[in-house]
């Protein structure tokens, strides 16, 4: 039975802020589009449906199992019944949802599409992005029994769901994963872990991929040592950055209320915890990754020269040439998000439609 489609889209604020200081990572706003009367009309068709997820089932803080998908359907998939498609799943940046790129003040990467796939550039692929939000602001794509198994949630329970009700090429070969900020981090961490389910990925401006390093704070306790609740750090954008990725890299079901260790406590690092941020770091994953790594086809990483991120991008760079893991590394005029958009409509799209495999393949 297909799912029933949601197409009432809510407000969401601008992709903006820091993570806390434990870290230099910086994700900042995203410019919004051109307003959708001001842009011609969607030829494909741009649905939002609840899709449940088995991995995200009891974490801890509490968030839905059935978090909002946005699923674009290029301009063909309604006229052709008989054809399949590649699909391309994308991960949004911290603070963002999936409506920061197909809602109607977001990148709107479905018009993005439309533009590409109508001038050649790319051939027609499904598009793919749910929304990742939490209480923290982002649940870093990573498995969790506080956060969920965003790891699962995204390789097994989204693209089983999409295989069974939507005219995918039901293949490792035809399906890519691509994400901006913590979406890039997302991307490179399942990259590494289900090449069986992933055959190209694209990371663009990824954030958190050398995180071996947490500082003492001079100033005392960081704002994240402050909160008491989940409630009260879906209001504290000081503290939320420190708090999802404690809450995704050392969850602690015996700590109430906030089921998670901060890596600092009265500003001074907590080793046993900090030990746990740097093992989720991208960079020292890496080695125990090579060989999947290597099954994938293609790999793709840019940034822009004037974001934050730039040094750690390039330390990650560096591993992959130093294991000799198959890969293009692109720079480009821009920071953390100026040009996002211009380069999933340069780049990204053109990648898959390179990479990915459109043979009719049935089931």
């Amino acid at each position: 039975m297909m799912p029933a489609r949601s197409r009432t889209w809510r407000a969401v604020p601008a992709l903006a802020l820091a993570f806390a200081a434990i870290t230099a990572d910086r994700l900042q706003s995203q410019a919004p589009a051109a307003p959708p009367e001001t842009a011609p009309p969607l030829q494909g068709t741009l649905e939002r449906v609840n899709v449940h997820g088995k991995s995200l089932e009891g974490n801890l803080m509490g968030e839905s199992a059935a978090p909002e998908v946005s699923i674009y359907l290029p301009r063909s998939y309604a006229s052709e019944p008989n054809r399949r498609y590649p699909v391309v799943y994308l991960l949004h940046g911290y603070t963002g949802t999936d409506l920061s790129y197909f809602g109607p003040t977001g990148r709107q990467a479905h018009r993005v599409a439309e533009r590409v796939f109508a001038g050649g550039a790319a051939r027609e692929m499904i598009l793919v992005m749910p929304n990742a939000m939490n209480g923290y602001g982002g649940s870093m794509y990573s498995n969790s029994v506080t956060a969920g198994d965003w790891e699962g949630y995204i390789a097994e329970d989204l693209v089983a769901h999409m295989d069974a009700n939507y005219r995918t090429i039901p293949i490792r070969d035809a399906r890519g994963l691509a994400g901006h900020s913590m979406g890039g981090y997302g991307t490179i961490r399942i990259a590494m872990k289900r090449p069986d389910v992933f055959a190209a990925v694209y990371a663009l401006s990824s954030c958190c991929l050398n995180e071996g390093t947490v500082r003492a704070r001079d100033e005392g306790p960081s704002p994240a040592e402050l909160v008491t609740s989940i409630e009260q750090a879906r209001g504290d954008r000081r503290a939320q950055g420190t708090l999802a990725r404690a809450a995704a890299w050392a969850p602690n079901p015996d700590n109430p209320p906030l089921y998670l260790d901060l890596p600092t406590k009265n500003g001074e690092v907590v080793p046993e915890v900090a030990v746990k941020w740097a093992a989720n770091s991208p960079v020292a994953m890496l080695d125990q990754y090579v060989s999947n790594l290597k099954k994938l086809k293609a790999i793709a990483l840019d940034i822009g020269l004037d974001d934050g991120l730039i040094t750690s991008n390039r330390v990650f760079v560096e591993r992959l040439e130093r294991f000799g893991v198959a890969h293009t590394f692109e720079t480009y005029e821009g920071d953390h998000s100026s040009r996002v958009a211009e380069r999933i409509e340069e780049k990204v799209l053109h990648f898959f439609s390179t990479h990915l495999s459109f043979a009719q393949s049935g089931r």
